[in-house]
């Protein structure tokens, strides 16, 4: 039987700011990233076109897969797709990397190796956050998205839509369906 050496929070940031590679850290465990799909990034790519005007639009800041964000709940440390900030930026610095606090609004967006990861414990986890407004799961396999609003502490309302016509509200922000799957082999 292998034993699983666990690391603490401390040596976790400390080995992601030497290394070239992203990890996450899920409660002592280090988890590489992994590469992702030409749809995958084709639709972050398309979230982030259609979000950037309105977001600067609306005094918010939108951060990609490079900002590290800290799950105290769950002992995480993660890096989402896309980050909305509407907020002062709460960070924490740690030997050079910036650790954001408290998003607004996260996206992921689904490919075969996560989906079930991103929709299940990695969502309840983001739920603990108080900052977090809005969790979006994009499908980068199918045309589906899911939206969860939160309305209080602890009720979410779910929006969900296959319908490529069909315009969905990130925030404040209004976007075709079919304008994020652009350029993608699913339409």
């Amino acid at each position: 039987m292998e034993t699983l050496v666990k690391i603490s929070v401390e040596e976790y940031l400390e080995q992601e700011a030497r290394n070239q590679h992203k990890s996450e850290y899920h409660a002592g465990e280090v988890i590489a990233m992994a590469g992702a799909s030409i749809n995958h990034n084709v639709v972050v790519r398309n979230l982030f076109k259609n979000l950037i005007f309105c977001i600067d639009e609306n005094n918010c800041e939108i951060f990609t897969s490079d900002m590290l964000v800290k799950i105290p709940a769950c002992e995480k440390f993660v890096y989402p797709d896309l980050i909305i900030l509407c907020k002062d930026r709460q960070l924490e610095k740690h030997k050079g990397i910036d650790v954001l606090l408290n998003p607004t609004i996260v996206i992921e967006v689904l490919s075969e190796s996560t989906a079930h990861y991103d929709a299940h414990e990695k969502m309840e986890c983001y739920f603990a956050l108080e900052s977090l407004k809005e969790y979006w799961l994009v499908d980068s396999e199918k045309v589906s998205i899911k939206g969860y609003k939160r309305q209080n502490e602890s009720d979410w309302n779910l929006h969900l839509t296959k319908n490529p016509e069909e315009k969905i509200f990130i925030g404040e922000c209004e976007i075709l369906v079919k304008d994020i799957y652009l350029k993608t082999n699913l339409l």
